[in-house]
């Protein structure tokens, strides 16, 4: 039974600004689905190698290493309906040199690189602009309803997407996405202007302190490494699904949203919160287990079914995100989220690689089943860490135990509110 205690999804829409982000982003994914699955197939078709329509597709996702260490201070510094609108003005201008005639290849992956870079400010300016339409105990609810519209959009996105690159051709269907991300600019110029949660300008000596001091706590750092290497290895089984069945790739991307839809649903409202902390490794495993028998090379019917049953694991980030928002402040909220949110797809493209990689001196069928290995055995590394750092509570590294002030923000800890505004000014800058 759902959790009558918590916001309903009617509710959040009732909230001021949370539609017209809900819409923005929403346009935003379906105009990545569109655009990604169209140039994997471009470039599949041009160049007949997995490893190269996996880097197309989710090769994005490797820049954001570098935007998370140069701009992330910019996540709670620069104003956010501005800057969600400009993101997505620069995405439709890329995406619309992407379906330019006679393009190279390699043209086509540096600006989806450059794409990626821009990118890594977005998860943080739109995740921590959340954290205050919502409180923080309406976020978990707020988020899945977003994951879940990640999911429909992306299965109404790959089936049509799929249809549209057989029947039109990939470009006009780049040009669709690159409308897309127009549309989702003018969405995000309807929410109301907010002042930036942090004062200060952005600069890479800012992110870089603030990347420093979230990560130095250790109960951030493993909930930020179970969402990032689980998580991301299992993607880089998707990422092989064009090379893997190259007509039914679109059925497949469909079932995997499909499942991850599923995973939102029961995690976000059905599960009770006492009970949802006990899902995160159970979820993390289903994540991963069925993928394992794919070198098998299943037929069709029951490759979707196994692809859908395991996207439901991706439910276990909705637990993880929750405890990172609870041990992290205000005032890096945006960076926080924009940090586990860049260095998941930094992973997500790394795995891309790594599986195009395998699958190239392999086979695509076998590459997905090593991938699926690597996430399990990372799920179950990571848990058993978790669990000798409990001891002491993991939210201060040892040097700095007895000293709160040295560490501001962490919840439970004596002192804080004392220094506060010699906290506020450390973070800020």
């Amino acid at each position: 039974m759902p959790d009558t205690r918590r916001t309903s999804y009617a509710d959040l829409f009732r909230t001021p600004e949370f539609s017209p982000l809900f819409l923005s982003s929403s346009a935003n994914i379906a105009a990545q689905t569109v655009s990604g699955l169209a140039l994997a197939t471009l470039v599949f078709r041009a160049t007949g190698s997995p490893l190269l329509s996996a880097l197309s597709m989710f090769g994005p996702a490797l820049a954001q290493v570098l935007g998370a260490t140069l701009f992330l201070s910019g996540a709670d510094r620069l104003a956010p309906r501005t800057t969600l609108a400009a993101l997505s003005l620069a995405f439709a201008a890329a995406t619309a040199a992407l379906a330019l005639p006679g393009l190279p290849v390699w043209a086509m992956l540096a600006i989806v690189l450059a794409e990626g870079l821009i990118a890594s400010l977005g998860g943080g300016v739109r995740w921590g602009l959340l954290t205050e339409i919502l409180t923080k105990d309406r976020y978990l609810t707020g988020r899945s309803l977003f994951n879940m519209m990640s999911g429909l959009m992306q299965i109404a996105g790959y089936a049509a997407g799929g249809v549209l690159v057989t029947l039109l051709s990939p470009r006009l269907c780049l040009l669709l996405a690159a409308g897309l991300y127009a549309t989702a600019a003018a969405l995000a110029l309807r929410l109301t202007r907010r002042p930036p949660r942090a004062t200060g300008r952005p600069s890479v000596r800012a992110t870089w302190h603030a990347n420093g001091l979230l990560w130095s706590a250790r109960s951030r750092r493993h909930v930020l490494l179970a969402l990032w290497i689980p998580n991301g290895l299992v993607v880089g089984c998707e990422s092989l699904y064009v090379s893997y069945d190259p007509r039914a790739a679109g059925t497949l991307f469909a079932c995997a949203a499909l499942g991850m839809f599923a995973g939102d649903v029961t995690v976000g409202r059905l599960l009770p919160a006492r009970l949802r902390p006990r899902f995160g490794v159970p979820l993390l495993v289903l994540l991963a287990a069925p993928y394992l028998v794919l070198f098998l090379r299943p037929p069709l019917p029951l490759t979707a079914a196994l692809v859908a049953l395991a996207s439901v694991g991706f439910g276990a980030s909705l637990v993880q995100q929750e405890r990172l928002v609870a041990l992290t402040p205000d005032e890096l909220s945006g960076h926080v989220l924009g940090l586990h949110s860049a260095g998941m797809l930094t992973l997500q493209g790394l795995s891309a690689t790594l599986a195009g990689t395998v699958a190239q001196f392999t086979s695509p069928a076998t590459a997905m089943t090593v991938m699926a290995a690597g996430s399990l055995t990372a799920t179950l590394a990571l848990t058993a860490a978790s669990r000798r750092g409990a001891t002491d509570g993991g939210l201060l590294p040892r040097r700095w135990r007895g000293r709160p002030e040295d560490h501001p923000g962490d919840p439970g800890r004596p002192g804080l509110r004392v220094r506060g505004r010699r906290a506020r000014r450390r973070l800020t800058g």
